[in-house]
């Protein structure tokens, strides 16, 4: 890309003087030596960390963030701006889940744009710190793309892409994502709920707060499960569906009422058909 003066590329983005920028960072799933060599070096060109705070429940969550800062940037001259995150409404269900979720982007959208607007100088870089990668099942870009067309704020942002919990799942399990010449499908456990997709045999399954895999216990269905991956609370549990599920929901049960909170996610993996 050729740029007049005054303009310079970091990232594959244009980035112009006196415009605010911005670093979308996915962190890995937990583990701190997740963090690419491209993710340390766009933590050290920070001045500004924005952090929404999920409340005392989910405080180790913004504990984690604050060490890997303090692991990678000695020099002490960055600076960290919390606010809370909006409360989302999860009693929605059906044909009131889109517009729940609707809600909750442009609360969230409100708070980026006042951070944005009023915690970063204009020439100054700011973070949003993502867990695992930006790019999947997150709202950070779509949210930032919405404050830029309120047209409030002006800001330029790139994309540092960081190891995901699918990529943390199977690396623990020791197992690959897909298998030769077949596909694989990463869904949610709403659209799971619904059926197993067809002509897919290796399923990644988040966001499933339901425990939707105990409906396949009866298939020939393998399960590599993991909670809290990459973290020192990290549960592994594989094996085929009927034998692993009770210990899943057990494990997860304690888990749940211990930290008040889980993240977890698994590969379904149907076993060969004659």
């Amino acid at each position: 890309m050729r740029l007049g003066l005054g303009g310079r590329t970091v990232s594959g983005v244009r980035q112009t003087r006196g415009v605010r920028k911005i670093h979308v960072i996915g962190i890995g799933a937990g583990d701190p030596d997740q963090l690419t060599l491209q993710a340390v070096r766009a933590l050290r060109s920070t001045d500004v960390f924005f952090i929404l705070d999920k409340g005392e429940v989910k405080a180790d969550l913004t504990g984690l963030r604050r060490d890997m800062l303090e692991a990678h940037l000695t020099d002490g001259t960055y600076r960290v701006v919390e606010a809370r995150d909006p409360e989302r409404d999860r009693s929605a269900g059906g044909a009131a889940y889109s517009p729940a979720v609707g809600d909750w982007r442009s609360a969230r959208a409100g708070i980026y744009e006042r951070l944005i607007a009023e915690e970063l100088g204009e020439e100054e870089t700011g973070a949003f710190l993502v867990w695992g990668d930006p790019s999947l099942y997150d709202s950070t870009l779509g949210i930032l793309q919405e404050v830029l067309e309120r047209g409030a704020v002006a800001f330029e942002y790139d994309v540092v892409p960081g190891i995901s919990s699918v990529s943390a799942l199977v690396a623990r399990h020791r197992t690959g994502l897909n298998r030769v010449a077949r596909p694989v499908q990463i869904t949610t456990g709403r659209r799971l709920a619904e059926g197993f997709p067809e002509d897919v045999d290796d399923v990644v399954v988040m966001l499933d707060a339901h425990q939707t895999f105990r409906q396949y216990a009866q298939e020939d269905v393998d399960i590599y499960w993991g909670a809290y991956i990459g973290t020192p609370d990290e549960i592994l549990v594989s094996g085929p569906i009927a034998e692993a599920a009770p210990r899943i929901e057990r494990l997860r049960a304690e888990a749940r009422e211990r930290k008040g909170w889980i993240m977890d996610t698994y590969l379904l993996r149907r076993r060969p058909r004659d």
